[in-house]
């Protein structure tokens, strides 16, 4: 793990097209802003954790179908 000291209003750059800004701090919490591309999808850590939850819970579920009552010819 690579850690960094920033102050606000200093960025830090992943690759090429992602910085993420110190907006504030104020006590224990910091505020970032992330500037990315609209392809790259960023998450706090349990949102992205309830989504992989819920994907491995779909994947593993049988999909329920319906009866279908076929017409009588």
């Amino acid at each position: 793990m690579l850690i960094l000291s920033r102050k606000i209003n200093e960025k830090i750059m992943i690759g090429d097209d992602i910085s993420i800004s110190v907006i504030e701090v104020r006590g224990d919490q910091v505020r970032l802003g992330v500037e990315a591309p609209r392809s790259v999808k960023v998450f706090r850590l349990e949102v992205f954790d309830a989504i992989k939850a819920e994907n491995k819970a779909a994947a593993e579920s049988r999909p329920v179908l319906p009866d279908i009552e076929l017409p009588k010819h």
